[in-house]
């Protein structure tokens, strides 16, 4: 985690100094200096919170995000070109990336949640006391059926609330592996329930 609070200012430094500054700066960062890592963070942070903030809507969401922006363009410095772009409009590229990936994560965890609430609605209005344990088990009961790799980024997804990025970091899967497992593993729990899979696990819990 970047230890600093964002203090933004503008990406375009006025004078002759402060140019040589910013270029000193974006130099260092592309050579891989600590010190020009966190003096990017401390000029850009509080725009790339902005933007994140205001596509999110949700402060905290935009400050994981922000930090998230900052390891990627840091880990991936070498893709940065300063003749295609100044450094604080790759960050905002960067970020718009992050966050389609978090709403990805939001519309995912919302789905699963979708699935799992109209497979067990159907009982709502005759449900006992042991209902609601009956429906966590049934949740729990499909998830145990996946293959591993897809019931580990579900549960990581639905019962941690991890993002996709954050996942892959928790697994060390590459962020594409982590998206194509979570697709997939949605997928068949949602046919799972649609197709009354879960009645089986019902009769033999009550029996």
């Amino acid at each position: 985690m970047i230890a600093s609070h964002p203090a933004h200012e503008s990406a375009r430094a006025p004078g002759g100094a402060a140019t040589a500054d910013h270029e000193d700066l974006v130099a260092g960062f592309m050579a891989g200096d600590e010190d020009c890592l966190a003096a990017a963070y401390s000029r850009w942070g509080a725009l790339v919170n902005t933007v994140a903030r205001r596509s999110l809507g949700d402060a905290r969401e935009a400050e994981d995000v922000t930090q998230q922006v900052f390891i990627a363009a840091w880990r991936g410095r070498d893709g940065f070109c300063p003749s295609r772009g100044t450094l604080a409009g790759w960050l905002v590229g960067i970020t718009r990336r992050k966050v389609a990936d978090a709403l990805s994560a939001r519309t995912r965890r919302a789905a699963l949640v979708d699935a799992a609430g109209s497979a067990l609605a159907v009982r709502a209005e005759t449900a006992s006391p042991l209902d609601g344990v009956l429906d966590q088990v049934l949740v729990e009961h499909e998830l145990s059926r996946l293959p591993e790799p897809q019931r580990q980024v579900l549960r990581l997804a639905f019962y941690d609330d991890l993002t996709q990025p954050q996942i892959a970091v928790v697994t060390g899967w590459p962020l594409g592996t982590v998206k194509s497992h979570a697709r997939r593993g949605l997928l068949r729990l949602r046919r799972a329930f649609e197709s009354g899979g879960e009645v089986g696990a019902v009769r033999c819990l009550r029996a």
